[in-house]
């Protein structure tokens, strides 16, 4: 790579009124640099993970005279085409995939604590940052950029099952109005119906509901298993429980003498041998054997050792039965959420090299250029040559596909 310096000649015209009228320069200049040097810097930065302060020094290695302050401009400005198809990404692979593995590691922004939320599947992967982890955050994500509140069957049934009080379930179904632009909108309408607005857990339990409608209104999510660790905040409809993190419940038990140690180890050897066994099956899934994992698993955790910490845990494992063996509906959908760990590795590599970020642009260029470069590595796509075609530096038989486009069609 070597600087090149060219000189832009832009025509300038004066109108009738007064008003000087300038060409624009070439897309893809950003304070005098251009496409070549963005590609670079991008790529280095999101897929190399090459701090500010060495990308300055290795471009002013090679002769460039550009300051760290242009090269953060370079990284975070002008992203609006990068932000909207990584948007439309989580939007397609919500709509379509028949499973989403999701995690969240902390993060720093502007010197606080924050959280950056995972979510993906076999074709694609977003990062997502904010201050909350709960439940209501997680259900926004969900929405894919949308920011209103819905009352419909999904909203209902949500309430039900968090056993919200009957009179008001009844209340919000009965109201003419179910849709709400807004957060504010919504709020406003709690006041009116009236809830007691200051019972925090219904208002916290009905927003939730209404986030979960929302989603559905949007069509996503209608048949998809969420495949979490068991956070809190990922537990919704269809979720199920990672086997590995299950299991490292089991690992935690310290026993106190030899017999509990056996005990112990004899039961993991079970849990492991049907872990085994479950992916043998859905490879070739049959009724018949997934009757007797089904049996296998209640053998497991039905048995009592009389070593009291083991059976407790086994007793709040075989609670969970129908979320670790959701893979007996489901052949489709992983054991584990190791494809989750892996993708937030970028994240966790990024935060102990780079620290955090200080502004929202570098915040969301952060999450969004990781997380299309996660969704290009899955697609089987060059982000070298991605990037090159979304700058316009591709000629026509090397262009590359929306990346939305490909999430959708792509065999999951």
């Amino acid at each position: 790579m070597s600087a090149e310096p060219v000189r832009c000649r832009r025509e300038r015209w004066l109108t009738l009124e007064s008003n000087t009228i300038i060409a624009p320069l070439p897309a893809g200049l950003i304070g005098g640099f251009g496409a070549n040097l963005r590609r670079f810097c991008l790529v280095l930065h999101a897929q190399g993970q090459v701090t500010t302060e060495r990308l300055t020094s290795i471009l002013n290695g090679i002769g460039m005279e550009i300051s760290k302050r242009q090269v953060v401009r370079i990284l975070t400005s002008r992203l609006e085409d990068f932000v909207a198809e990584d948007r439309a990404v989580l939007r397609s692979g919500l709509a379509t995939a028949p499973f989403i593995s999701v995690d969240d590691t902390g993060a720093r922004h502007a010197r606080r604590d924050g959280i950056t939320t995972q979510i993906g599947s076999a074709r694609f992967t977003v990062f997502r940052t904010g201050r909350s982890k709960s439940r209501l955050n997680f259900l926004s994500l969900l929405q894919a950029g949308g920011e209103d509140y819905v009352i419909n069957d999904a909203a209902l049934e949500y309430m039900r099952r968090r056993k919200v009080a009957p009179e008001v379930v009844a209340r919000l179904a009965g109201h003419p109005q179910t849709l709400f632009k807004s957060q504010m909108a919504w709020y406003d309408h709690l006041v009116r119906l009236p809830l007691d607005v200051f019972d925090r857990t219904l208002v916290r339990e009905v927003s939730e509901a209404a986030l979960w409608g929302a989603v559905h209104h949007h069509g996503l999510m209608e048949n998809t298993v969420v495949v979490s660790d068991d956070a809190g905040q990922f537990r919704i409809a269809n979720h199920a429980l990672c086997w590995v993190h299950a299991e490292r419940l089991l690992q935690k038990l310290m026993p106190k003498v030899p017999q509990q140690a056996k005990k112990l180890e004899r039961i993991r050897d079970q849990v492991w041998a049907l872990y085994r066994d479950l992916k043998h099956w859905k490879l070739t899934p049959t009724e018949a054997e997934r009757l007797i994992l089904a049996k296998r698993f209640d053998d497991i955790f039905g048995q009592r050792s009389g070593y009291k910490d083991l059976d407790q845990l086994l007793v709040r494992l075989h609670r969970r039965k129908n979320e670790l063996l959701m893979v007996l509906e489901r052949p489709e959908i992983p054991l584990h959420t190791n494809a989750s760990e892996n993708d937030l590795r970028a994240c966790v590599t990024k935060r102990r090299i780079s620290g955090g970020t200080m502004s929202a642009d570098g915040r969301e260029a952060r999450d969004v250029m990781l997380g299309l470069m996660k969704t290009c590595r899955k697609l089987g796509i060059s982000f070298f040559a991605y990037l090159g075609d979304r700058l316009g530096l591709n000629g026509p038989e090397e262009r590359v596909p929306f990346l939305p486009e490909l999430v959708v069609v792509r065999p999951a």
